[in-house]
């Protein structure tokens, strides 16, 4: 089996009201994501095309839109959708998604918060 060739989108950045306190609904916060696309680019490189591969372009807009779109409690379940929209494009076989919360409400001092899942079409 061949190795997949790796996209990645690092740091988006997206102002959302996600989590389970009722100030992070109210006052909302930053979050940055990271995700990692695994295709195959050999058509597109022999092609030199636009359409034979991922528009990341695109799907960073569509990102962004999720964070900052319908709140959830968990950045356990905002990777999974933003997860779930990455595979629904059809040269997207794996994806590694991590969702930062730079500014959780954690009582102590931190550099951030994260959540890291891998998903694949099989």
């Amino acid at each position: 089996m061949q190795q997949l060739d790796r996209i990645a989108l690092r740091g988006l950045r997206g102002f959302g009201r996600h989590g389970v306190l009722a100030s992070e609904r109210a006052n909302g916060q930053p979050f940055l994501i990271d995700v990692e696309l695994g295709v195959d680019t050999r058509r597109a490189a022999k092609s030199d095309d636009l359409s034979d591969t991922v528009d990341y372009a695109g799907l960073a807009d569509r990102v962004v839109a999720l964070v900052e779109g319908e709140p959830v409690n968990l950045i356990e379940t905002l990777a999974e959708r933003i997860a779930a929209m990455c595979l629904e494009d059809s040269g997207v076989e794996q994806v590694q998604i991590t969702v930062h919360k730079p500014e959780a409400p954690v009582s102590v001092a931190f550099e951030d918060v994260s959540v890291t899942i891998m998903r694949s079409r099989s």
